[in-house]
This record gives C-alpha cells, structure tokens and sequence, in this order.
C-alpha cells in the first residue's frame, strides 16, 4: 500500500443522529477544533505516551489496530510509528483526510474508512488486537451497539481503550460556578440529551474564541457502561479519572473546574467471553 493508505472499505449506511453530528464535525474541523489537529511532530517515545499513558498497551510492532471514532491524524499515526498495521474508522470525512496527511508525513501506511462506530460489518470478525476508542461514546444514545461490534472484531484477549465523559458531571461546565461550587442539576438518567449549552468554544491562532454548534451529546451513566461491557466479555483491567487541573486557580475556571470533579474517564479493558461461567454472566441494564 502507498504512504498513507487509501479508503479501501465503506461502512454501512448512516442515521439521521449520525448525519446530524457528522455536518456539526465537519464545522468543528473547519474550525480548527483540537482533536482535528494532526500530530506532526511525534516520536516513538512521545507516541506511546499519547495513546497509553496508563501503561497498559504492551507490545505494539505488528498489532493489528482500529482507531475507532478516532479520525483527525493523532492516534492513528502514533499506533503506526510503534509499529502498528492501523485502520481508522471515522465518519467524518474530513478528519480522515488529516490521517491520509499525517502518514504521508511520517511516510507510513493508514488504512481508514468512512463509517459509523455503531455498524463494523465492514470489517470481519477477530480482525484486530487493539481498538482504541476515541472520546465519541457519548455522541450515541446506546452504547452497547457499539460495544457489541468491538467485541466481535477484537480478537479473544485483545485489548480495548475507550474514554467517554464522566456521567455525573455530564452536562456541567466551569461557567456553572455559582459561588460556592458547580451544582449538578441535570437529571442522572441513561440517554439523557445534553445540551444545555449546544456549543462548543475554539480558540483560534488569534487567541480568540469562536462558538461552534456541537454533536448531539447522551449521558451513559457508570452501571451501563460497565455493564454492557462486562455483558459482552470484556475484564476490565484498569480505570482512570483525568482530574489534571490547579487547586489555586480562580473559580469558574476550566482549571478550577477539573480540581472538583473528573470531567473525562477512561478505561483499558480485555475481551475474555470465557472469564465467565455459564449462569453467573454479569447484569445486563
């Protein structure tokens, strides 16, 4: 294959939800927004540390790869200097674009694809050892869809990376302070849209911030995620909380914000449908 990879499949038809958020994705890359800027300047070291800074991956060289959800030149190219044989799935056209950039770059092969996370028929089953699940869970009101086609094209003990929004502060931002915390006032429910401010803030090589109308966002709540998970035989390995932020800084702030509560989760788990005896399965919702 030549640097850089070409669209050698299609995924499967797409939704209105899924139409909906692409066009918000497509004003969101226009824009410049973060996870569409390619990573340019990565070596094996610094590659590592942006797709498992839990240490948690092991040996990459040879691994079969699917960056899913995870289109815009970050983690694919950094799967692919360790090593990797990658695909990324994305159905944002224009973010794939910027991984076709990012390995020509770097003089490496990608393989994406245009698709939906919800719909991996593309591919066939146990066709990957890894699959690193961008930040994208919570743009579907039913996780388990997905969870289900990762299950079936990850090989048994392959390893799945996924992170999402933290359920209990979903909905809430820095701008909520109110004096004396950020009070959580949306409803704890599964599938619950959010959107209580529809936009997302970019700031531009100006320094100056643009409001750009984001993807239609739900709330997973942690009992279904994990147990659709465990339901469809992954063991979890390991649970992270991204609570980086400044205890001194000025209330209201993203900063002061990240110090009250984890906005973003992450898990590394392993598919084993065996760890599970017949009859002592783990709950479904």
């Amino acid at each position: 294959m030549e640097p850089g990879g070409a669209n050698g499949k299609k995924g499967a038809e797409m939704d209105a939800l899924t139409r909906h958020n692409q066009k918000r994705w497509d004003e969101l890359v226009a824009n410049n927004v973060r996870y569409s800027r390619p990573a340019l300047d990565l070596d094996t070291e610094t590659a590592r540390l942006l797709v498992d800074p839990e240490g948690m991956m092991g040996r990459c060289q040879g691994r079969q790869v699917l960056c899913l959800a995870g289109g815009g030149g970050q983690q694919s190219a950094a799967y692919a200097l360790l090593g990797a044989e990658v695909t990324v799935l994305d159905f944002c056209q224009e973010q794939l674009e910027r991984d076709r950039l990012t390995a020509d770059h770097y003089e490496l092969s990608v393989l994406t694809v245009l698709g939906d996370m919800r719909d991996l028929s593309c591919f066939d089953a146990s066709s990957f050892d890894i699959v690193h699940h961008a930040h994208s869970i919570n743009f579907i009101p039913d996780p388990d869809k997905v969870f289900r086609e990762v299950a079936r094209v990850l090989r048994t003990d392959g390893l799945y990376r996924i992170s999402f929004t933290n359920p209990f502060v979903h909905g809430t931002w820095e701008d909520d302070w109110d004096g004396n915390g950020y009070p959580l006032h949306k409803t704890y429910a599964d599938g619950e849209v959010l959107s209580s401010d529809p936009n997302w803030y970019i700031t531009d090589e100006n320094g100056d911030e643009i409001a750009v109308e984001g993807p239609r966002e739900f709330r997973h709540t942690l009992g279904t995620l994990f147990n659709e998970l465990t339901a469809r035989g992954f063991v979890v390995l390991g649970f992270w909380e991204d609570s980086l932020g400044d205890p001194d800084a000025e209330p209201g702030t993203w900063e002061h914000f990240n110090t009250v509560a984890a906005p973003w989760l992450t898990m590394w788990l392993r598919l084993n449908p065996r760890a599970f005896l017949p009859g002592q399965e783990p709950p479904r919702k």
